[in-house]
């Protein structure tokens, strides 16, 4: 496993620098290109593509996202994606570049397929079948006639987190996330409140007190956790929607003098680079980035070489990966 070290070595940053970085320090004066160098390289640690001589491919693909990069400082979850997509088109020397949102018609008539990555409403769709290329759509799935895709089983991945925590004692369980909100404005819920909300309901321990809906960085962890510790119905454990939320549900707890794991157990989402640093380290769905990168590109390549007018869709199985930020419930 990579160390903090070997990420300062590589980032060309201090390893003081690196811990702050990676903990959502807020105080941190660095700027927004030291510390997405610094995820970057996180998650290019994270697994190992074996080095491989290929011919320098004939495709040109461009890479789309619904996402700005600022955004993706905040949850590196897509931050993580791209990654992924890019070292396996390296890795299969295809030429690649992003997409802006106004781009010149004459770049694009140079591509051979698109890679999408978010979500994305109509409007999108049709700006992207608007491009006239063959494209994988990577996280959701919202033209399946027209456009392969690579999607998480986000029933699956929920209920894996949440049988775990009953497992261990828990009925108490709240839950938060956030409204998934694109560079274009538009909003989707969260299909892990979806889940969480019928799943407890199957199980006779869901509890409307314990569910939190802001935003998806530390601050919103930060807040939402306090405000459900100081409530009236208090969980024994929470479920939140990603790891950077996790961030300041530890910041949270420790200042109102709640210990992690002993007094409340926290499950996160993502398993981003960060989540073995946090202290204690924290368990955690850990979703498959790389498989999808690797899944995606294929899957373009596929259709540029058979030239398939039929769509696929491939889910990708979760896992999830049990560290020491959740406990067994004292009785």
């Amino acid at each position: 496993m990579a160390t903090i070290k070997d990420i300062a070595k590589l980032a060309n940053v201090s390893i003081t620098t690196v811990s702050r970085v990676l903990n959502y320090d807020d105080t941190l004066n660095v700027s927004p290109e030291t510390r997405r160098r610094v995820f970057e390289t996180a998650e290019d640690l994270s697994y190992v593509v074996a080095p491989k001589k290929k011919k320098k491919s004939k495709w040109r693909v461009g890479i789309y996202d619904s996402f700005s990069m600022e955004e993706e400082l905040v949850d590196t979850y897509y931050l993580s994606i791209r990654v992924a997509l890019e070292k396996q088109l390296m890795e299969k020397r295809i030429e690649f570049y992003r997409i802006e949102e106004e781009e010149n018609k004459d770049v694009l008539k140079k591509l051979d397929g698109i890679l999408a990555l978010g979500t994305f409403k109509q409007k999108d769709i049709e700006k992207l079948r608007g491009f006239g290329k063959p494209g994988v759509i990577v996280d959701s799935n919202p033209d399946p006639q027209y456009f392969d895709s690579v999607i998480i089983d986000f029933n699956s991945a929920t209920r894996k987190a949440l049988d775990y925590l009953i497992g261990l004692g828990h009925e108490f369980i709240g839950f938060i996330g956030g409204v998934e909100t694109d560079m274009y404005g538009n909003r989707f819920k969260d299909l892990r409140q979806d889940v969480f909300e019928r799943y407890l309901k199957e199980k006779n321990i869901f509890n409307e007190e314990l569910v939190k809906i802001g935003g998806y960085d530390p601050k919103d962890g930060y807040t939402n956790l306090r405000e459900m510790l100081t409530g009236d119905v208090k969980p024994t454990a929470v479920f939140v929607a990603n790891d950077t939320i996790a961030v300041g549900c530890y910041k949270a707890a420790s200042e109102l003098g709640v210990k992690i794991p002993e007094d409340l157990s926290i499950v996160g989402f993502n398993d981003v680079a960060t989540a073995k640093y946090m202290m204690p380290p924290l368990t955690t769905v850990k979703l498959y980035t790389e498989i999808m990168g690797e899944t995606a590109v294929d899957l373009l390549i596929d259709r540029l070489t058979s030239k398939r007018e039929v769509s696929k869709k491939i889910t990708i199985d979760t896992k999830l990966i049990v560290r020491e930020s959740a406990a067994e419930l004292k009785k």
